[in-house]
């Protein structure tokens, strides 16, 4: 073998270590490349506008509250929140298109009680309301009171349990629709206080109210918000409200627990949900917002001014919220004997 060192050899020697090193260094450097490019899309979002998709028409509760998250996320994420209302099959559509979404941060749902424990027990639906969504926040609550027109005797739960008693199967009460979380709270409380009573479901609240102002039907267990006109003029009389605390807006009105039936609570809800899947860093920075708003006294207020509370929980306390409200309301489904016609 011959070992003498020549120019040439040298010249090759160095030629290739210089080629290894250049790959070397170039893969390196793709690497770097590629994770600086990841982290910096991870850390990008929002990139383009969000949709937060509202099961019912523009208008009501729910869509009110959408559009006062709407505001402050699009504040807060330094990018357009778009509310998109897409009402039908009980809600059971928008829930449905937003669990099939790619889930990126892009489509999100503002979630009601109804379409996450109640619709799915009532109906056939193609959503899983525990495995399709990724809990966000529990945006606000509000509980529910036991109204009765002017003319009732009754002007309290006892005693409005006692006039019942004493005419099983011959008192109605009005709900906004049968399955409806207004018929599934009061036939709670029917088995609960062991009544029998005539169920009148309506089409919707506005009606179930009109006829207990106007006398046809003795009670209903309505949205504290659908009330609050008729008792500030005095054309509905509350007899109980049906969440652990008393209503701020009726701190006057005992609760049903208050009167003799300890631990019987409901109350609604509106809440951000992703499809199942969105990145946990997404989620998060989407209810750490929320979180805020929980803590911003104008966010409060304006929810305040359509009847609700603020909560804006953690995704981990919307989640146990799914799991323990799937259990309660399917119960009260069945029982009930609530169907949709």
């Amino acid at each position: 073998m011959n070992w003498r060192i020549t120019p040439a050899r040298i010249a090759r020697l160095h030629g290739g270590l210089r080629g290894r090193m250049a790959a070397g260094l170039g893969a390196l450097f793709s690497v770097v490349a590629m994770s600086a490019m990841a982290g910096g899309a991870q850390a990008a979002w929002p990139e383009r506008p969000i949709t937060l998709v509202v099961p019912f028409a523009a208008g009501g509760n729910t869509d009110s509250i959408a559009r006062i998250t709407a505001e402050w996320l699009t504040t807060q994420l330094k990018q357009t929140v778009v509310v998109d209302n897409r009402p039908g099959a009980n809600g059971a559509i928008a829930a449905d298109y937003v669990a099939r979404a790619k889930p990126d941060g892009y489509t999100l749902f503002m979630a009601t009680l109804p379409q996450m424990a109640i619709v799915p027990y009532l109906q056939k639906v193609r959503y899983d309301p525990i495995k399709d969504f990724a809990p966000v926040s529990i945006v606000a609550t509000n509980e529910f009171a036991l109204a009765v027109g002017p003319g009732f005797p009754g002007k309290t739960l006892p005693e409005l349990v006692d006039y019942i008693k004493a005419r099983p199967g011959q008192v109605a009460y009005a709900s906004a629709g049968s399955g409806s979380v207004s018929h599934l709270t009061m036939a709670m409380f029917v088995k609960r206080a062991g009544l029998s009573m005539i169920h009148a479901p309506y089409r919707g609240g506005a009606p179930a109210i009109a006829d207990v102002v106007g006398g046809q039907v003795p009670m209903y267990f309505a949205n504290v918000a659908e009330v609050l006109p008729y008792v500030k003029s005095n054309r509905l009389h509350v007899v109980a409200v049906s969440g652990d605390q008393r209503s701020a807006d009726l701190p006057s009105v005992k609760t049903v627990a208050e009167q003799g039936y300890p631990g019987f609570s409901t109350e609604t809800w509106n809440g951000i949900a992703a499809p199942a899947g969105t990145p946990k860093e997404v989620v998060d920075r989407i209810a750490s917002s929320l979180a805020e708003a929980g803590k911003d006294a104008g966010f409060a207020a304006k929810l305040a001014n359509i009847g609700v509370s603020v909560l804006c929980n953690t995704p981990e306390q919307f989640a146990k919220k799914l799991v323990q409200d799937n259990k309660i309301w399917s119960a009260a489904v069945k029982e009930s004997g609530a169907s949709l016609d």
